[in-house]
């Protein structure tokens, strides 16, 4: 009783994590000290990696397409979208030119590199995990190149 009573609470946990506080549902902005997101690069087992101002890693959607995401009300229940206020700063190594915007409804700006709306993913407990890598197939960290990261973690 009490395993089946811990594998729904976990999931229930994370749904709460990825919902929790923000105007525009399941959305997370993380906004740097300066009220914009950061992009920078960090190091980890799949290479060179782009991950927010605080190092947690961000991750891109096989689905979406043209900068336009494609993931819904439950999707970004678990995989919250990189949201700013502000225009975001470019970190070490990413390509300014690349970071780009997309509006959402309610007026919150998706983050995107190249061609990709950024995410984070739930199960990410700390900087520099790589949870989400390869999910279902159609999640994986980008790179600064702005291609996918395909390679397992």
């Amino acid at each position: 009783m009490r395993a089946r009573t811990a594998l729904i609470a976990i999931p229930l946990a994370l749904g709460l994590v990825a919902c929790g506080g923000g105007k525009d549902s399941g959305d997370k902005a993380k906004d740097s000290p300066g009220g914009g997101a950061a992009i920078a690069l960090a190091d980890s087992d799949l290479g060179s990696i782009l991950v927010d101002g605080e190092g947690r890693t961000l991750y891109a959607f096989t689905k979406d397409k043209d900068g336009a995401s494609n993931c819904d009300a439950d999707c970004v229940a678990v995989w919250p979208a990189l949201t700013s206020s502000t225009k975001a700063a470019a970190g070490n190594g990413v390509k300014a030119s690349m970071i780009h915007e997309a509006r959402k409804s309610g007026g919150a700006v998706h983050l995107t590199y190249g061609d990709w709306p950024l995410y984070y993913y739930v199960g990410d407990a700390a900087p520099g995990d790589v949870n989400g890598q390869g999910l279902d197939g159609e999640w994986f960290v980008v790179g600064a190149d702005g291609k996918l990261v395909r390679t397992g973690a």
